[in-house]
């Protein structure tokens, strides 16, 4: 989002795998200890993805993430939260490791978990999105395209079986081919590993 809409901005990476969410220093910038956090010019800070959207859209709202028709903007708006608030909260770290710890799930069984619900919820993302579109809802990136992208490295990271989301692959592929969003991805990262 930074990207495409052209702000300068400076990373500081977060380790989740070593927990750097959960020390001090981090949770007065987020007491739900989680990232995104989005640290303003008068150093407040913003947490939750579509929360920074929604500001970053509001600063520069060319070009637009959502389209002007208040019934698409509706359903962009349900496929993307289809990702960020169906699949996205139930295969974090923190649900992962509270299902390895306390609930002391064995890894396989955290693995079954993973895919169903990732599976359920791109499936649903998929009957959500138009048929004969370059990307989910239109010619160009959108809000469900960007939430698309995110959970797609997590069902590869997870090795989720992708062949019954031929169309997902798609509009992933085309969106991580944009120089701003390829610019974003993980492995693009200052701590990359």
């Amino acid at each position: 989002m930074l990207n495409l809409k052209a702000f300068d901005y400076e990373i500081l990476p977060v380790n989740l795998l070593a927990a750097a969410e959960s020390e001090e220093w981090f949770a007065q910038l987020n007491p739900s200890r989680g990232v995104p956090v989005l640290i303003l010019e008068d150093g407040s800070a913003l947490s939750q993805s579509h929360a920074i959207i929604d500001y970053l859209e509001a600063l520069r709202p060319a070009p637009s993430l959502l389209p002007s028709d208040p019934r698409l903007r509706a359903l962009e708006m349900a496929a993307a939260y289809s990702i960020a608030m169906d699949i996205h909260p139930v295969t974090n770290l923190r649900v992962l490791n509270y299902l390895r710890g306390p609930m002391t799930q064995p890894e396989e069984e955290v693995i079954k978990f993973v895919h169903y619900w990732m599976h359920q919820g791109l499936m649903a993302f998929q009957l959500k999105i138009g048929k004969n579109t370059a990307f989910a809802f239109g010619e160009t990136i959108g809000l469900a395209d960007i939430c698309l992208v995110s959970q797609m490295v997590n069902a590869r990271r997870w090795g989720l079986d992708l062949a019954p989301f031929d169309r997902l692959c798609e509009i992933d592929a085309l969106t991580r081919s944009n120089p701003s969003i390829a610019q974003a991805m993980p492995e693009n990262q200052p701590d990359a590993r």
